[in-house]
């Protein structure tokens, strides 16, 4: 894109808060203008910190604990570390310590994992799982399991571990430069080790206000875990027939 002559409005400037994607930067000589360039190299910076900066799982466990979901648990997976947890994917889909978890009557599991952004999970989860147990009122929820270095399928030897009839992940998802803080929910009916990704229902993009709001989420949540205990699976061949338009702001009281 060229400079614009000195007077002409900025074309690009209605079609800007559309999106957030980066759209009619202009140029300087060759390059980007300096604040393009300050503001991909900020958003670079924050996608490198929402993978490596631990999450405060005290904290975490504080502001679930006032939810009344009873005591949550923590547990880590088999990647010890940041580092063998990005090089050793399968060792984040294991437990540690899953002889800290007791089966009980429950019919729906909550576990919330670090994945891929710390800051998704600090950001969003405790006020998701809020919406989660406003929308799936009438079904009993286990106490919440948070787990650091893991990965979605987690869930299975948890959910199974639980007793539970159905497991929701929450997860923090791969950050990119245009959103750092997305937080995404994988169903899986019937969890068990074993269970793959077309077993699996994702709601994703969660991050009031730019994107999915917590009760739209909780929502459409709430519809397939009715739909897969009506189904008796999740996956492929459950479908959220809502058909409800994505709302235009944001969805939630501030």
């Amino acid at each position: 894109m060229s400079a614009l002559p000195a007077g002409n409005p900025d074309p690009w400037a209605p079609l800007r808060p559309t999106t957030q994607a980066r759209i009619g930067l202009g140029r300087a000589g060759m390059s980007l203008p300096t604040a393009a360039v300050l503001d991909l190299q900020s958003a670079l910076a924050a996608a490198r910190d929402a993978v490596h900066v631990p999450l405060d799982a005290d904290a975490l466990v504080a502001n679930l604990a006032g939810l009344g979901l009873g005591d949550p648990v923590v547990l880590s997976s088999r990647a010890g570390d940041r580092s063998t947890y990005l090089r050793r994917p399968d060792l984040g889909r294991l437990p540690d310590g899953l002889d800290a978890l007791a089966a009980g009557p429950w019919q729906v599991g909550i576990v919330i994992a670090d994945g891929l952004s710390s800051r998704a999970v600090s950001d969003h989860a405790v006020e998701q799982v809020r919406a989660l147990q406003a929308a799936l009122d009438g079904l009993s929820i286990a106490p919440p399991v948070v787990v650091t270095q893991a990965r979605v399928a987690i869930g299975d030897w948890i959910g199974q571990a639980l007793g539970v009839e159905t497991v929701l992940v929450l997860v923090g998802e791969r950050p990119g430069l245009s959103v750092s803080d997305s937080l995404g929910i994988y169903l899986t009916h019937d969890p068990r080790p074993g269970r793959n990704d077309a077993e699996r229902n994702c709601i994703s993009n969660i991050h009031p206000p730019d994107g999915l709001g917590y009760a739209t989420a909780a929502a459409t949540a709430a519809r397939l875990v009715h739909g897969a205990r009506a189904l008796g699976r999740s996956g492929v061949d459950l479908k959220d027939t809502a058909g409800a338009a994505l709302p235009s702001g944001p969805d939630d009281p501030a």
